[in-house]
């Protein structure tokens, strides 16, 4: 669980998930990496002392949500191994549902896009727009059949995982799909499987302040994340180096 400055969330979420997997499953560990400088890792202190499940690790510095599901994947000790939003948005029975996928599949992804999926309230207007595009170029981009590659609960075997964690980046906006791509173009099966998902207030990120900054970056990471998969991704070191991201 990447967390970064979720005091406002995290503990309403842990509670509702430690809760219902200690009901559900013997052995199970939550790997929270808490970056920040709110009150976040103080509530997690808290849920540790009471459930030995949960294991942490905590810096002021921000690595990103990439940098951080990298970091929950090198530490992980299970078989199954997934990652879900600190916000609450995807319910434990939801994320639980996935987990149900990997008898038959090497991994399952949750979708809000799937037919049969339930939305019980959305995010804002904007937000859903921003997806909508997000998701729509990179299926243009790199034919992916997925309806929805950002919704943030996502879970493989652990082979899948050790299988191109050496070669993952954190990638800005586009580490789910990175993520993604690196597994299907492998020959994985991967399930989409339509979830129950509620938006939740309470981000310390402004979306519509930043909107017209976001969408410049969005793209840029997917043109990067295009030139990786070309016969041109020598080039991407130069782009690191040289071409200027916008700073959120």
């Amino acid at each position: 669980m990447p967390a970064y400055n979720e005091e406002g969330r995290i503990g309403g979420m842990l509670s509702e998930y430690c809760e219902y997997f200690s009901n559900k499953i013997k052995d199970f560990e939550f790997v929270i990496i808490v970056q920040g400088t709110d009150k976040t890792i103080n509530i997690v202190k808290d849920f540790a002392k009471k459930y030995p499940q949960i294991n942490y690790t905590y810096s002021e510095k921000r690595s990103g949500k990439g940098g951080a599901i990298i970091e929950g994947f090198k530490r992980a000790k299970g078989s199954i191994i997934g990652f879900v939003d600190a916000d609450g948005s995807t319910r434990p029975d939801a994320f639980f549902d996935l987990i149900k996928q990997t008898d038959l599949y090497d991994g399952a992804i949750a979708s809000k896009r799937m037919p049969g999926a339930i939305i019980t309230k959305n995010e804002p207007a904007l937000q859903q727009f921003g997806g909508y595009g997000f998701n729509w170029l990179l299926r243009f981009l790199f034919l992916m059949p997925f309806k929805d590659t950002q919704c943030g609960a996502k879970i493989f075997r652990k082979d899948v995982i050790s299988s191109i964690l050496p070669e993952l980046g954190v990638t800005e906006f586009a580490f789910d799909a990175d993520l993604l791509l690196r597994i299907w173009k492998k020959g994985f099966k991967i399930k989409e499987v339509p979830t129950t998902w509620e938006y939740k207030a309470g981000s310390t990120f402004d979306f519509r302040k930043w909107f017209w900054r976001l969408i410049p970056n969005m793209l840029m990471s997917l043109m990067r994340l295009r030139l990786l998969y070309s016969p041109f991704n020598g080039f991407v070191k130069f782009w690191d180096k040289y071409i200027k991201k916008v700073k959120i």
